[in-house]
């Protein structure tokens, strides 16, 4: 039968009604809109009780995921031709926003991220979230595979200019996940081990070298991941904290808006980057497990639509939006937990925040245009 996709896509949409239909029209995959809707139904729970019950502050939450999901639906219609052709100019464009930034920008909280446009600020660095790992791909599309020394030299140009103009901000959290992004599509490309444990090696010399380079606070801020009670007032104060408000939650916590360490003060950043040591204090491990499970279906999810995609850019890109996606959480819960530096990184649709929450969903809405566009099977 020729082109059987087609024909099995007509059948299937014939068949379908009410929301099914709509998310099949959209090209939205419903496993996955259900999993992300799910989560982000229980971050505003949490966030209500993070935030001191604060209305104001669920409601732009709730205004952030709108535009989330407008983004996320627009671009799932896009065609990855489209997507392919505009990503170099995505990328020069959010590298000469940094360079806006590092300049021009917004300070705030003591480091120098956003740029104001007077109406709304944004931090250009949410967008090479999505533009290095698309530019990574891009690059790799028409060549071929394993990438060969050239190809690893480019790519590390690719991806180490923005991730240091964005370390010098300082924001160590999103540099790291623009870099993750960016090497997981290398990684996906067929690198060796024998390259990696290279680069590894490179990295950690990179980091030594990069001692110097840092502020106090970050300085200090990797010490006490080491031994947090050598200053536990100070910048070991979040995990000390964070630490206690998640062994005080027990199996089931200790009831929605009742946790000490958040509703009395006691723990810094609770609507934000901490936020995981809230949901552990209120709801226990039974809550935490909850939520960790509708990040794994979430990540298998968009890894199983990933590897339906059938050309290189749609493969490379696909698989790095959703790993990236995990990375998130691996970070927030470890850093919250005590088993990795404090680096300030949000929980993904659970934490308040601004830029981040469109850049995630955006994200997921290339994912599905780039499944949703697949190329036709004939047999």
């Amino acid at each position: 039968m020729i082109y059987q996709e087609i024909n099995t896509a007509s059948r299937t949409k014939r068949t379908l009604t009410g929301a099914a239909r709509i998310l099949f029209e959209l090209k939205l995959d419903g496993p996955l809109v259900i999993g992300l809707a799910l989560i982000s139904v229980y971050g505003l729970i949490v966030l209500y009780s993070a935030s001191g019950q604060s209305i104001g502050t669920v409601g732009r939450t709730v205004l952030r995921l709108v535009l989330g999901t407008a983004a996320m639906v627009i671009l799932a219609q896009v065609s990855p031709n489209f997507l392919r052709r505009t990503t170099p100019w995505l990328y020069v464009i959010g590298v000469f926003l940094l360079l806006v930034v590092a300049a021009f920008g917004h300070i705030g909280l003591g480091a120098q991220r956003w740029l104001s446009l007077g109406f709304i600020r944004f931090q250009p660095s949410e967008l090479m979230k999505l533009a290095v790992p698309m530019m990574c791909a891009w690059y790799l599309h028409e060549r071929a595979l394993p990438p060969s020394f050239l190809s690893l030299i480019v790519l590390a140009v690719l991806i180490v200019v923005p991730v240091g103009l964005v370390a010098v901000e300082p924001d160590l959290g999103t540099a790291a996940l623009i870099g993750a992004g960016g090497a997981l599509v290398v990684v996906m490309a067929g690198l060796q081990l024998r390259i990696i444990g290279i680069g590894a090696l490179l990295a950690a010399a990179g980091a030594w070298a990069g001692w110097g380079f840092m502020h106090d606070y970050q300085r200090k801020r990797v010490l006490t991941f080491l031994d947090p009670q050598t200053d536990p007032l100070g910048a070991g104060y979040h995990i000390i904290q964070s630490t206690i408000a998640i062994g005080s939650g027990g199996l089931f916590g200790k009831g929605w808006m009742n946790g000490s360490q958040a509703q009395l003060d006691f723990l810094p950043e609770r609507s934000t980057d901490f936020i995981f040591a809230v949901i552990g204090e209120e709801f226990g491990l039974v809550g935490l497990s909850i939520l960790l499970l509708l990040y794994m279906f979430v990540t298998a999810r968009a890894i199983f639509l990933s590897m339906q995609t059938q050309d290189t850019f749609a493969r490379l890109l696909a698989g790095s939006l959703a790993l990236t996606f995990f990375v998130y959480v691996f970070i927030n819960a470890g850093m919250v937990t005590g088993l990795l530096p404090v680096v300030g990184v949000p929980l993904p649709l659970v934490s308040y925040g601004g830029t981040s929450v469109v850049t995630l969903l955006a994200g997921f809405g290339i994912l599905m245009a780039l499944y949703s566009h697949r190329k036709l099977i004939s047999s």
